[in-house]
Order: C-alpha cells, then sequence, then structure tokens
C-alpha cells in the first residue's frame, strides 16, 4: 500500500516508518517543509492547524492514512484535522489508523481491562475519547477507520523510561512518582511497530486495539531496573506527587501515578500479532537503555 504516515520523524512513528517498509509498503512522509533525508521517502507538506493541507495530501493514490503525529491540545483544531484527513476517504474502503493511548481508560483497578472497557480518561487525555469516537464514527461512511491505543512504549532508548533512566542520574537514586503499587502497561516500540503493520493490513473498519505485551508492571521495578541502567543501585524512592508535579508538571505527573492493567490479548488472538522482543525490565536492565 501507499501509506501517508504523520508523526514519521518521532520515537514510535520513526519504529512504524521502518517496519511498513520492511513489509513491502510505500511510506509518505507527511511534514510540514520537505527536506532533504535520508530515508529518501517522499514527502507531502502539511500541518495539522491547517486542514486544507491535510486534505491536499489526501491524494486517490494513497491507500492508508496513519495518524501518530502529538496531538495539539485543543480539542477543535484536533477534530478539524481529523475530518480533514478523513474526508477524502469516505466512501472508498481505505484505512484511518489513529494513534491515542491507554491513559483514555483511566485508573483500572485491578484489572486487566480491554477493549470493550469504557473510557475514563485523566485530564491529559481529557478530550481524546471524543476524537476516538470521531474516527471511529466513519466507519459508517466507508472509512476502514481504526484506533490503537499503546501503553507505556519502551525500547530504542527512548520513551517514558527513559525518562525513569534520566531521574535515576539526576536524583543519584532511581524514582517512580507516586504510590509503590502503581504499575503500567507496557509495549516495546518495535512490536508494537508490527501491531501498526498488522493493523493497517487487515484489521476491520470500525475496531479498536490495545497495544500492550506486558498487562502490569510494577513501578518500582522498572524504577529499579532503570537505575541498573544508570548505574545507580540505591533503593527505588517515592517521589511526592506534588514535587514532582512542580518538576514535570502536573498533569504529566499524574499521568506517571496513574495505576493501570490493561490486556492486549484481543489483538494477538484476531490479528495474529506475535510480540517477540524482551519485557521492559529485561530492555532497561540489558537493552537499548544500558
Amino acid at each position: 500500500m501507499k501509506i501517508l504516515l504523520i508523526g514519521a520523524s518521532g520515537y514510535l512513528g520513526s519504529a512504524v516508518a521502518d517496519h511498513l517498509d520492511e513489509a513491502g509498503h510505500h511510506i509518505v512522509e507527511l511534514t510540514r517543509a520537505t527536506d532533504d533525508r535520508p530515508n529518501g521517502r517522499e514527502q507531502r507538506v502539511g500541518d495539522l492547524t491547517d486542514p486544507r493541507s491535510l486534505t491536499r495530501a489526501v491524494t486517490p493514490d494513497i491507500d492508508a492514512v496513519i495518524n501518530m503525529a502529538t496531538p495539539t491540545g485543543d480539542a477543535e483544531t484536533d477534530a478539524a484535522a481529523i475530518a480533514a484527513l478523513t474526508d477524502p476517504l469516505r466512501g472508498t474502503g481505505r484505512a484511518f489508523v489513529y494513534t491515542s493511548g491507554v491513559w483514555v481508560l483511566g485508573a483500572t483497578g485491578s484489572g486487566p481491562v480491554d477493549e470493550n472497557t469504557p473510557a475514563n480518561p485523566i485530564p491529559i487525555v481529557g478530550y481524546r475519547p471524543t476524537i476516538e469516537r470521531q474516527v471511529l464514527d466513519t466507519a459508517a461512511s466507508g472509512v476502514r477507520a481504526l484506533v490503537i491505543r499503546p501503553g507505556i512504549v519502551h525500547g530504542r532508548g527512548g520513551g517514558i523510561p527513559a525518562l525513569l533512566v534520566n531521574l535515576a542520574r539526576e536524583h543519584a537514586a532511581p524514582r517512580f512518582v507516586g504510590e509503590e503499587a502503581v504499575r503500567w502497561p507496557m509495549v516495546h516500540v518495535d512490536d508494537l511497530a508490527d501491531l501498526f503493520v498488522a493493523a493497517v493490513e487487515r484489521a476491520p473498519a470500525g475496531s479498536l486495539w490495545h497495544g500492550v505485551t506486558e498487562t502490569a508492571v510494577a513501578v518500582h521495578d522498572l524504577a529499579s531496573a532503570a537505575g541498573r541502567a544508570a548505574g545507580v543501585h540505591a533503593q527505588p524512592r517515592g517521589w511526592p506527587l506534588d514535587q514532582a508535579r512542580e518538576a514535570l508538571g502536573a498533569l504529566f505527573a499524574d499521568a506517571l501515578a496513574l495505576d493501570q492493567s490493561v490486556s492486549g490479548d484481543a489483538a494477538r488472538d484476531k490479528l495474529g500479532w506475535r510480540p517477540q522482543r524482551d519485557g521492559a525490565i529485561a530492555d532497561l536492565v540489558d537493552g537499548s537503555y544500558r
């Protein structure tokens, strides 16, 4: 397929682009301005704040659109961007994949919860369930509309786990935000990229998928592993939420303190997704963060 990829230069987007290339698909990168990139991929100019530029980019030769861009933070702007990207796809059966995240589920309790669990978003992603619904509703108009909710992404030395490594160095001790009992659903960035490939190739219209390989990993254990990656062997210490909010911003700190247990079994069972990379602890201790 010829796939318009939005956010191809980002942490997750670059991994998805690599895996789409490996699967034989032709990537078209949406950029704010064309430039000479070493990957030599085709580029088209567009901006999430300029709906007309987005619609122009979705030409009839585009078989699918994958939106991995960071939301603008403005509900109306993001809704307008989704409309601009999906309008050219209506009635064609072409795919549109929207990247959300498990934080829209809020605190899950003991869990694990699945794709049938109602959204209960925390403030940092407060309007994102509305965008998810906007995307999925286009399936009634002939768009193969899909939503993927990644867990906390690790791998390639990036993502939120890299923050834990940096915090361990900065504080000379591993740190985690909030309570020791907090758990995070995790996924390796390359496994998650495989899920995007599987979804764009064969997921049915109007479907929602959780990109999670480890249902609930204790943040205490993640912090300890991050300390080892940083060469810091002290015991992990909780970072009081008020202090973390001051340093990281209230919305983000609250997200890091969120306790979740989330299942990604549906994608394995129905899409044939086969994650095969190391888990988050092993990746931190012996993998890409050392």
